[in-house]
C-alpha cells in the first residue's frame, strides 16, 4: 500500500473521527450521568419518569435496581432507569 492507498482512507478516518466527536462521545457522556443520577436517587427526592408519571421516590432497592414510587393514586414499583433525568431536573428547579 504506497502514498495513494493511504491517502484514499484518510477521508473514512476523518468521517469516523468526527462521528465519534459529535455522535459517540456525548451519547457516552450522556449515559454516564443517567447512571450516576440513578445511583443517586434517596428517599424523598421528586421525580418525573420518562412516561410522564409524577410521584416521590418512596423506597430504593439496590438488589434489582428499582424503586417505589409514592403517587397520589399509591405506590408503584419502577426500576430505576425509567426516571428522566431532565424531567426530574425542570420538575426540581421549579418548585424552588
Amino acid at each position: 500500500m504506497g502514498e495513494g492507498g493511504i491517502a484514499s482512507l484518510l477521508p473514512f478516518v476523518l468521517m469516523f473521527v468526527v462521528v465519534y466527536f459529535f455522535m459517540i462521545a456525548p451519547q457516552m457522556k450522556r449515559a454516564k450521568k443517567e447512571k450516576k443520577f440513578a445511583a443517586e436517587l434517596k428517599r424523598g427526592d421528586k421525580i418525573v419518569t420518562k412516561s410522564g408519571l409524577h410521584g416521590k421516590v418512596a423506597e430504593l432497592n439496590d438488589k434489582d435496581n428499582s424503586c417505589v414510587i409514592e403517587t397520589m393514586a399509591g405506590k408503584l414499583k419502577f426500576d430505576r432507569s425509567s426516571i428522566s433525568m431532565e424531567l426530574s431536573a425542570k420538575l426540581n428547579a421549579s418548585a424552588k
